[in-house]
Order: C-alpha cells, then sequence, then structure tokens
C-alpha cells in the first residue's frame, strides 16, 4: 500500500465537541470548545482544555479558578455553534441555556448537556498561540436517561464530534467491539 505524505498536519480528529462555560467579568460565558484531553484517568482526573488566548472566557477561567465542560447531543447542535460562533466580548451569551452550578459555584453549567464536569483549574500552560487549561474534575453531573447500569452511555448521549478536516460536527456510530478483549483472539493464535 502506497501512502501519500501530508506534512505536519493533526490528524487525531474527530474529538468531542465541548461546551466550557466560566464566570467573566461577573456573568456566564460559553465557548465551544473540541481541543479537549484526558490528562489523568486517575484520581486526580485531569482534563486538558487548548483556548486560543485572544477567547473571552480565558481571562474567566484564570480569575475565578474554574469552569465547567458540558457535553451537548447531536440535538444542541445549532447553540452549540453559536456560542463558538460570536465572542463574549460582544455578544451575552449567559442567556442561551438554563444554568445550574455546583459545589464551585463559579463554573456554570448547561443543563440541556447530558453531562457536565465541574472543574477547578490546575495549572496553565502558556503556548505561543494558545493557554493549555489543566482542570481538576471535581464533580461530573449525568442526566438518569444517559446512564445504564450507573455508568455513561454514549448511545444515549450522542455527542456530537468536531472534525476540523472536514469542518463538520459528526455523531458516533455503532459499537464496533469491547476494548481490552477483542485483541485477545490475536494471543489464542
Amino acid at each position: 500500500m502506497v501512502k501519500k505524505t501530508l506534512g505536519g498536519i493533526n490528524v487525531l480528529y474527530p474529538t468531542p465537541t465541548t461546551i466550557v462555560g466560566a464566570i467573566v467579568e461577573g456573568k456566564p460565558n460559553f465557548i465551544t470548545i473540541a481541543h479537549i484531553g484526558i490528562v489523568n484517568h486517575a484520581k486526580p482526573f485531569l482534563i486538558s482544555l487548548s483556548m486560543g488566548k485572544p477567547h473571552y472566557t480565558n481571562a474567566g477561567i484564570k480569575e475565578n479558578k474554574a469552569f465547567s465542560v458540558n457535553i451537548p447531543s447531536e440535538d444542541s447542535v445549532i447553540a452549540t455553534d453559536y456560542v463558538g460562533l460570536v465572542s463574549g466580548k460582544k455578544t451575552d451569551k449567559s442567556d442561551v441555556f438554563d444554568i445550574f452550578y455546583g459545589r464551585l459555584e463559579t463554573a456554570p453549567m448547561i443543563s440541556e448537556c447530558p453531562l457536565n464536569m465541574e472543574c477547578k483549574l490546575f495549572d496553565v500552560y502558556n503556548t505561543p498561540i494558545h493557554d493549555l487549561f489543566i482542570g481538576e474534575i471535581v464533580e461530573t453531573y449525568a442526566e438518569e436517561s444517559v446512564l445504564k447500569d450507573g455508568k455513561v452511555d454514549l448511545g444515549s448521549v450522542k455527542p456530537l464530534l468536531f472534525d476540523m478536516s472536514s469542518v463538520r460536527y459528526w455523531s458516533i456510530g455503532q459499537t464496533v467491539a469491547k476494548c481490552w478483549n477483542v485483541g485477545k483472539k490475536m494471543k489464542q493464535k
């Protein structure tokens, strides 16, 4: 099989589309972010957000040392896209969603999103054009309708996936195989 070189481009897409919430200048603000990742998958549970330095939300995260990561479903694609299109510097986005707060009281979360993570700021890495926020997840909220046997069921969440290559939102497909299981077939040979 012949492969074509593409240069040093990022092809890690798709990634989950999230809506990050923070209090900025005393008001809830939201921004759509898909550059998100897992830093620590054991306690403390840490996640990363890569956000361009000019974003209005960054100042609120730094000031309050808190933010939320909200996972919208396919049903919320219009509002999700909207809060990523307009800047909180010029547009008040505090009334786009029904908002609730948890323990931190400075991380606005979105009721319409089936999953929400309330995070306290753990660290900020300063890169040339982005702030890389590391957050500790202090609480996760889930609608009962997206839980099966007490665990999150992605099929019920119907999360939006973001692809930079096609500049489109995608949905998840069917389960392909069980992790840490299907590979056992090779061991048996």
